[in-house]
């Protein structure tokens, strides 16, 4: 009886391996110059699923690939996981008037696969333009952009994209699709005779270097490459494996392996084999003897493997990488003694020589790097000024991000450069965020390290602290504490999320902001830190909505008027300074201005640009200036109108109007707006009670006071 249950279970397995959907015979391997390898396919007879549905369209000469029934051109399909695909440029062209005469949109829509954030970027070219990039996935919208901006073409420098004629930023993750907007301030009319339209896309990251040439016509691109992250089903292996018939690891040598950005599966074949590990015979052993050609002996191949042997004779390993094949010498045993100390001292000694070299050699690249991304100059600054400030060594950080591990890569809070969790042994295992920092160019070193120096200073409870950097690597790296929870952007734009910010919550949430962004203004002499960048994002909110300000000290922080006039500023769309935008001058009244975007987003729970509100209103400070008083309601958040503080949210909306104005002299003082957000707070409030025993109305007055410091 058991011997029956054991075979009718291996016939019942057999059949469900025979029952995997395989590829029928005849499905097309190629179409035009394109290999199709499986699971793709052009027919659901040929496809693991619709989802990898592919179309060959043959009225094109030669033959071009099509993602299923769509207009979307695939260029390259790899078993790596990754499907490069055309995507069009978006562009803005204006004549000599200042009139706009052309323009195409950018964007990609996909029902499947992913648009990679870390094989792709958005690019932005233009020295009159900024732009946006929109995309979603399952559960919330996310967004970015960068600003372009130049007055000569004799500014640009080729390879080089960081706002002065090319910007550029990083994609969200896990997203399926994107919308391209862009913009002008000028409609290009002072850039007119380089640089006649403005122009945005994503595109894959190593197929696009900037050029100065890039300005006049982006050298007749239509269309560039983006990769997509493409795995199967919506499962992990363990859960994949359970059902054998749908399990599409098919190949005897092949492995499962889960998706780095999400859920899903790939497979690959074993490590001596090669092919395609979602066909049963896919896999097949490579002859590295022929490949590879590894021995200096004799050479036999093994499957998955192979072995080298030398001649009757020699000895040895038989490898080129090892100890090769040599002579058997006839020597007596303290022959070989001598023999063997002869050869070994030298070795030993040839071996420390070397190591000593190579030690040297880092040691002096890490000098020069610490050198050129100005080290010198932050240890002369640092030693003039009381700080508990750290710079770290290479090794120190690499020990502790575990050689900077992918699964120690923090997913969130900053856009700008990869950031990983860190853990500083020495100092009782203290958790920190360490960020990659872009390249520090020979210019910008110094504006760089004095920002970074005036950071070191920085303590405020409101303000992310940098405990340290290192700048023994190619990029410098900054070390900050560890925030755990969100950007206060994921709170107010998730409907899940925002439902919990009560209007007490998000007061606080302004009141502490005001208070931060007033310290960096007027407490921290002798410089006077201009942010240039407050927006939602760069609000880092605790598990109990205490505020914490981001600071880089690449992105917008000034320390006086003069370094804001001078210094090349990446700003965020939507909270940019109008007039910092017609005159490129960045003051602390910009970033007054930003804080009132930020203060509108509270108040109404809608984002800084939108292009789903209509057109004229895609931004929130152009929308909520311009909504009037006595209508105010209708604007703002209906979860806060419930709440009944009418009173206290008028008052509010009334001070980001008055931040938003595009005057700078008819804006507040962040003082000004600190202390009209703490009596707002303060504000005398009233509750209304009726007795149980009585239908007679009692009102209670009831004054809250607290105590702030500015």
């Amino acid at each position: 009886m058991m011997y029956q249950l054991i075979l009718a279970t291996m016939m019942l397995l057999a059949t469900e391996i025979n029952s995997a959907p395989p590829p029928e015979p005849g499905c097309p391997t190629s179409c035009g110059n394109l290999t199709i390898p499986y699971p793709f396919g052009t027919s659901h007879h040929c496809s693991h699923d619709n989802s990898f549905l592919i179309n060959c369209n043959h009225s094109y000469n030669p033959p071009k690939l099509f993602l299923n029934s769509s207009s979307i051109e695939v260029l390259d399909i790899s078993l790596d996981g990754s499907l490069k695909v055309a995507s069009f440029i978006a562009s803005d062209c204006y004549d000599k008037s200042g009139a706009q005469i052309s323009g195409t949109v950018s964007e990609l829509t996909l029902s499947k696969f992913l648009i990679s954030s870390t094989r792709n970027k958005f690019i932005a070219i233009g020295c009159d333009t900024y732009a946006l990039v929109e995309g979603s996935d399952e559960w919330k919208q996310m967004s970015a952009g960068c600003v372009s901006w130049c007055d000569s073409i004799e500014s640009v420098v080729n390879g080089t994209c960081f706002g002065i004629g090319c910007c550029q930023t990083s994609i969200p993750n896990g997203v399926k699709d994107f919308l391209v907007d862009i913009r002008s301030f000028r409609n290009h009319t002072r850039v007119k005779s380089f640089n006649p339209c403005g122009y945005a896309f994503v595109v894959e990251a190593k197929a696009f270097e900037f050029s100065s040439s890039d300005l006049k016509n982006l050298q007749n691109r239509k269309t560039v490459p983006v990769v997509l992250d493409w795995t199967l089903g919506n499962i992990t292996c363990q859960e994949a494996r359970k059902n054998v018939s749908s399990f599409a690891c098919r190949a005897n040598h092949s492995e499962c392996v889960d998706s780095s950005t999400g859920l899903g599966y790939r497979c690959n074949c074993f490590t001596g084999f090669l092919g395609n590990p979602y066909l049963v015979d896919g896999c097949e052993d490579i002859d590295e003897c022929d490949t590879l050609k590894p021995c200096e002996g004799t050479c036999t191949n093994l499957e998955g493997s192979y072995s080298c042997s030398c001649p009757k004779g020699f000895e040895g390993d038989g490898k080129k990488d090892g100890s090769g094949c040599h002579r058997k010498s006839k020597i007596n045993g303290s022959t070989l003694f001598y023999v063997v100390s002869g050869f070994t001292v030298p070795a030993v000694g040839s071996s420390w020589i070397f190591w000593r070299r190579k030690q040297k050699k880092v040691v002096k690249l890490r000098q020069d790097l610490f050198r050129r991304n100005g080290g010198l100059l932050l240890k002369y600054m640092l030693s003039r000024q009381t700080t508990l400030f750290t710079i770290f060594t290479a090794e120190d950080l690499k020990e502790a991000t575990n050689n900077y591990d992918e699964n120690r890569i923090h997913r969130g809070q900053c856009n700008s450069g990869i950031t990983y969790e860190g853990i500083l042994a020495d100092r009782s295992n203290l958790k920190v965020l360490i960020k990659k920092c872009h390249a520090v160019d020979g210019d910008c070193v110094e504006v760089f390290v004095h920002n970074v120096a005036i950071l070191s200073r920085i303590q405020h409870r409101n303000v992310v602290r940098m405990i340290g950097c290192c700048l023994e690597t190619q990029v410098p790296l900054l070390v900050y504490e560890f925030i755990t929870s969100d950007t206060l952007h994921d709170c107010v734009h998730n409907d899940a999320r925002a439902r919990f910010l009560s209007w007490d919550i998000r007061l606080r949430i302004a009141a502490e902001t005001a208070r931060a962004v007033l310290y960096l203004h007027s407490e921290t002499a002798p410089a006077q830190i201009i942010h240039g960048n407050v927006n939602s994002s760069s609000i880092l909110l605790t598990h109990d909505y205490t505020v914490k300000i981001h600071l880089d000290p690449n992105i917008g922080l000034m320390t006086s008027p003069q370094d804001a006039a001078s210094h090349s500023v990446v700003g965020t769309i939507g909270y940019l300074d109008p007039e910092f935008c017609l005159c490129g001058h960045l003051t602390v009244k910009s970033d007054v201005y930003s804080f009132g975007v930020v203060l509108a987003e509270l108040l109404t729970g809608e984002k800084a640009v939108s292009f789903e509100r209509p057109q004229g209103e895609e931004h929130l400070a152009t929308y909520f200036v311009s909504s009037p008083r006595d209508n105010l309601v209708r604007i703002l958040d209906a979860r806060l109108v419930s709440e009944g503080r009418i009173e206290q949210l008028t008052e509010v909306a009334e001070l980001a109007k008055r931040c938003l104005s595009h005057s700078s002299v008819d804006r507040p003082s962040m003082r000004e707006a600190a202390v009209t957000l703490d009596n707002v707070i303060s504000m005398t409030s009233f509750s209304t009670t009726i007795s149980p025993n009585s239908s007679q109305q009692t009102t209670t007055r009831r004054v809250v006071r607290r105590n702030r410091s500015f």
